[in-house]
């Protein structure tokens, strides 16, 4: 499928919204600024916007504790998520979820999830909505590898398939579940193959290429919506940063990490639009300075803003039917 100026440029824009807003939160968290736990996504960027540019606000996802790219992708406002990872009041949700919880009903993004394998089952239920409704939208489950092998996932594919659900599995194997190695930790060479036998329609991408992973999920959701049921992605990835911020990566090699940073998706990206013609080095020069001050700003506006109310405390703890 060829991709219109207004797309690549999308798709551009999103990805090194991403990787801007991440390179600020990895500095401002080791200046001692942001509280908490942070897992960064840089590396990953293809991933997300390459599956999310397919959705819109009534579409579903549901992302990991590693999910500031599913939101970025997915449309969600970045101040609400700075202010949202600093704890301040006017986060997304109020400053109290923090990095790993970040949620937007609004833009159909059900939430960063701190379990692993937590998700696929809060997004079958979203894809059994649309169907009992009969509507034309998808339900996506973000996960990493390591929750390729939780039992909510095996659970979470078999109902789907049972019930011939509007959702897409995407495995983004970055090649460690935290520290432990894939081809340890996970008993086959395929996580799309292991899938497959479930019953979903499944392919492996390359995570590195963000036209792959398009074509991917272009594939699947289109499927999806037209009513031929689940379908899992296993993009292969890597993950520039550590499992976490402060992780030494004692685990990987310099030559490894190396590899990782010259594999960039958005130096793959660029090298393949600017040499077919496809867009101007200018445009995209553009599009960087306008992601670091639509980042800057929203550092200013979190540094800014006040912490949530005490009274606010015991809010948003149940839901009342």
């Amino acid at each position: 499928m060829q991709l219109d100026q207004p797309t690549l440029l999308e798709a551009y824009r999103r990805m090194k919204l991403i990787r801007e807003f991440e390179e600020t939160v990895h500095t401002r968290f080791e200046q001692g600024d942001i509280p908490g736990f942070v897992h960064l996504y840089a590396g990953q960027e293809a991933g997300a916007v390459g599956v999310c540019l397919h959705l819109d606000d009534d579409d579903y996802i549901g992302s990991t504790h590693r999910g500031h790219g599913h939101c970025i992708a997915k449309g969600c406002d970045v101040e609400g998520m700075m202010k949202e990872i600093f704890g301040r009041a006017g986060g997304l949700c109020g400053g109290k979820g923090g990095s790993m919880h970040i949620a937007d009903i609004d833009k159909g993004m059900l939430g960063a999830n701190a379990i692993v394998g937590g998700n696929p089952p809060l997004v079958v239920g979203a894809a059994l909505t649309i169907k009992t409704k009969a509507l034309a939208k998808v339900a996506v489950s973000f996960t990493g590898d390591g929750a390729s092998n939780q039992g909510t996932t095996f659970e979470a594919m078999n109902l789907a398939v049972v019930l011939g659900l509007p959702a897409i599995f995407v495995f983004e194997n970055n090649g460690y579940g935290e520290g432990t190695g894939v081809s340890y930790a996970v008993g086959a060479d395929s996580i799309a193959e292991r899938a497959a036998g479930f019953g979903l329609h499944a392919r492996t991408v390359d995570g590195r290429d963000f036209f792959a992973v398009f074509e991917a999920a272009r594939e699947a959701i289109e499927r999806a919506r037209a009513g031929g049921g689940p379908s899992a992605i296993e993009i292969r990835c890597m993950r520039q940063y550590g499992h976490f911020i402060g992780d030494p990566q004692a685990y990987r090699s310099k030559a490894e990490l190396d590899q990782c940073r010259a594999d960039d998706p958005l130096t793959i990206f660029r090298q393949r639009v600017e040499g077919e013609a496809r867009l101007e080095a200018a445009e995209l020069d553009k599009i960087d300075a306008d992601c670091r001050n639509l980042v800057a700003a929203a550092v200013e506006a979190a540094r800014n803003a006040p912490p949530p109310a005490p009274a606010e405390l015991l809010t948003d703890v149940y839901v009342s039917y």
